[in-house]
């Protein structure tokens, strides 16, 4: 008896180290762990976010970071400033998405579902990125727009010529610099480990 308790003992401790070794490697171990005990909550939208990401042209990666940081996969989330759902979509970017796809009597409390919510989201990201298309990495540049506005994210970037840095460095709201660099973070662990 005492031989298989010792035996279960050493296998719990080695899937315990095995465990904190490969969450350590995956460059976020916090995340990792909720992820291993959480699975469906952080990939229930995965093939959603693939499908409509790839229609948007955009890297999945990128916008299940977006997802992450904005609602933490919460499809009911309800900001502070009335955005919706996972990508937390503003009624006037819904708007201007619903009018520019020529959907009739759009209704904002249509961003609860998921694949409405990440249409709009991704449609809006894809908008920003092109406007940003000359800079030579136009994901931080897009990712403000995307939280703050275009007409501030412009008012940050000044007459022109800017590095990523300096245009970080001059986002005067703490908010939106954490933001986008939280973001960045997150897309970053995911392309490390090769998988969302």
């Amino acid at each position: 008896m005492r031989f298989v308790l010792k035996l279960v003992l050493c296998l719990l401790i080695a899937l315990i180290a095995g465990f904190g070794y490969l969450a350590a490697r995956s460059g976020d171990l916090l995340y990792t762990c909720y992820e291993w005990v959480s699975p469906a909550r952080f990939h229930q939208y995965d093939k959603l976010i693939i499908a409509v990401a790839t229609e948007h042209q955009l890297d999945p990666m990128l916008v299940k970071a977006v997802v992450w940081r904005e609602s933490r996969f919460d499809r009911e989330k309800y900001g502070t400033a009335g955005e919706r759902g996972l990508m937390q979509v503003s009624a006037k970017a819904a708007n201007e998405w619903a009018r520019e796809h020529k959907i009739d009597n759009f209704q904002v409390d249509r961003l609860f579902d998921p694949e409405t919510n990440l249409e709009a989201g991704s449609w809006y990201l894809r908008r920003a990125l092109e406007h940003w298309q000359n800079e030579q990495d136009p994901v931080p540049f897009a990712l403000a727009e995307y939280n703050a506005g275009a007409s501030r994210a412009q008012r940050w970037v000044g007459a022109g010529g800017i590095t990523t840095n300096e245009f970080l460095g001059k986002i005067d709201f703490p908010v939106t610099r954490k933001y986008v660099q939280s973001i960045l973070e997150r897309y970053a662990f995911y392309k490390k480990r090769g998988r969302m």
